[in-house]
């Protein structure tokens, strides 16, 4: 009795068209390049979320707690915090609240004019910014370390012109 094995190998998909397992071609180029960006968006974003979350923080409270580190002991007026954002969030006063209740941040009134609250970092929160800096860049490592710097180069400034018409 002979017995057949089946030699073909299922290859890695070329494209969003396989990968999604789409029949037929976009019609349209631009629709493929906007669900791909949601796609590789989602797929990177949740393993920094699993990343960050192990630390209580969301992507965005993340991204607050590194605006606020920056400015180090003398902080930052909650007002000028949203325009540094990477992912803009409405609601940056309940982030800050967050982030006061976990002990990263404080409010500060400023002496010279009582309506402007500056957020400081804590000793905490410079040490959890330390303590996320090797698994942060392990993790672009993981996600981007495939491609060239001159191809990361040139998808950056794609993506800076894509947003920036």
């Amino acid at each position: 009795m002979t017995t057949t094995t089946d030699t073909t190998k299922t290859s890695a998909p070329r494209n969003l068209q396989e990968e999604i397992g789409k029949k037929h071609p976009f019609d349209d180029i631009r629709e493929e390049v906007m669900l791909s960006l949601i796609r590789t968006t989602d797929q990177f974003t949740s393993q920094f979320k699993q990343l960050f979350g192990q630390h209580g923080l969301s992507d965005s409270s993340y991204n607050v707690l590194r605006i606020v580190g920056a400015r180090g002991k003398q902080g930052i007026p909650s007002q000028s915090i949203s325009k540094d954002m990477v992912h803009r969030d409405p609601d940056v006063t309940r982030l800050i609240d967050r982030l006061v209740k976990l002990g990263f941040v404080e409010r500060q009134r400023c002496e010279e004019d009582r309506r402007v609250v500056y957020v400081i970092i804590t000793d905490k929160g410079t040490q959890t910014l330390k303590t996320l800096k090797n698994p942060v860049k392990k993790l672009h490592e993981q996600q981007l370390g495939h491609l060239s710097d001159a191809k990361l180069k040139k998808l950056t400034r794609l993506l800076f012109e894509a947003r920036n018409p």
